[in-house]
């Protein structure tokens, strides 16, 4: 089956360029010139992912974002990955992008090969979440007091309710669950997790700590899972409440 894509970027050239390369990679690209389009094409579509550029002539596309991401939170429709486009060099939107939700990013200007790599990244994860979650097979959790990693469903919950993250943050909370007791800088925790790496020089890694941090913490402004080791990086703690 022929997967879809949402292209939400108000550049018709560029748009049509990269629509052209990726339906020749074997997609079905259909383009929205706008915030308002690219919401209402969602609505009547289900894309199995959002290209969303943030520079949007009529609507913030951190705000799109957002209510893409509020749809699969609300119930109404199924979770849908987000790759947001972002200006190069303009760090604070891609933090503002992951802390809202958003699956990955790529600064502009990129490669069309690049954006494929990171799409069929983006949709194997997602596939391989779907798979497991709908097994019969032993599922094997790992709890720490009141947070339950499930590894082979790929969903974590806190106290029995269940909690959201990208599935690369899940991929980073399992790495450090497994090293519980280790303090890890935030190169020994992005070599932990396989695919792409995180950029160095940016925020990208805390932004991830902070999304999970909320998720498994009762009190993320007080964390007793994830510690800050300051000047070294971060350790997941061995004994939780």
């Amino acid at each position: 089956m022929t997967q879809q894509l949402l292209m939400i970027e108000d550049d018709n050239r560029l748009a049509a360029m990269v629509g052209d390369y990726l339906r020749q990679s074997g997609y079905e690209v259909t383009h929205a010139p706008d915030g308002k389009s690219g919401l209402e094409a969602l609505d009547s579509s289900e894309p199995d992912l959002v290209i969303l550029d943030l520079m949007l002539p009529d609507m913030d596309g951190l705000e799109v974002c957002r209510r893409i991401k509020s749809r699969s939170a609300n119930g109404d429709k199924a979770s849908v990955a987000v790759l947001m486009l972002t200006a190069k060099g303009d760090p604070m939107d891609r933090i503002i992008g992951l802390e809202i939700g958003a699956d990955d990013y790529l600064p502009k200007p990129f490669e069309p090969r690049e954006l494929l790599a990171r799409i069929r990244a983006v949709l194997r994860r997602g596939a391989e979440v779907s798979q497991l979650a709908g097994s019969d097979i032993l599922h094997k959790v790992m709890r720490f007091g009141t947070l339950e990693i499930d590894r082979d469903a790929r969903v974590i919950s806190l106290a029995g309710v269940p909690r959201e993250l990208t599935s690369y943050q899940f991929d980073l909370l399992v790495a450090m669950a497994e090293r519980a007791g280790r303090v890890l800088s935030r190169d020994q925790i992005m070599e932990a997790v396989r695919g792409r790496e995180l950029e160095a020089f940016d925020r990208s890694i805390d932004v991830h700590m902070g999304r999970i941090r909320n998720a498994i913490e009762v009190d993320a402004k007080d964390p007793k899972r994830i510690l800050t080791v300051r000047g070294v990086g971060y350790v997941f703690a061995r004994q939780q409440d």
